[in-house]
């Protein structure tokens, strides 16, 4: 895996971060998955106090899920996915400085869910 450093030219307005590929965005924030069940966990780990949010939503945002992880600076909670029909879902954790947007698939295999985190 290679490192790629670029000088950029200075403008007023400051970009707005990639989530996706911004590894300082993803700096505080983990996602875990789960050894027994179908799923994964958030952990939280930052320096400023404040809400953090897990939102989980489908392709066509039939499917809404909110939960509030923490009011602190410091959070980890597991969700069991084992409910949710096979397909392509979102995971967003919104939380001060930290905020990271990813996409997540749920299969049907004859072993049971599986769930990959992209």
């Amino acid at each position: 895996m290679g490192l790629l450093l670029g000088l950029g030219v200075s403008s007023t307005a400051a970009p707005k971060p990639n989530h996706d590929r911004d590894l300082s965005a993803r700096a505080g924030v983990s996602i875990i998955p789960l050894r027994h069940e179908p799923g994964f966990a958030v952990m939280v780990d930052k320096q400023m106090p404040g809400n953090s949010v897990v939102i989980i939503s489908n392709e066509d945002e039939s499917y809404n899920f909110k939960d509030l992880l923490t009011k602190g600076s410091t959070a980890e909670k597991k969700y069991n996915l084992s409910k949710l029909d096979a397909g392509n879902y979102t995971l967003e954790v919104v939380t001060k400085g930290h905020d990271i947007k990813t996409n997540f698939y749920v299969y049907n295999k004859p072993q049971g869910k599986v769930i990959f985190v992209k």
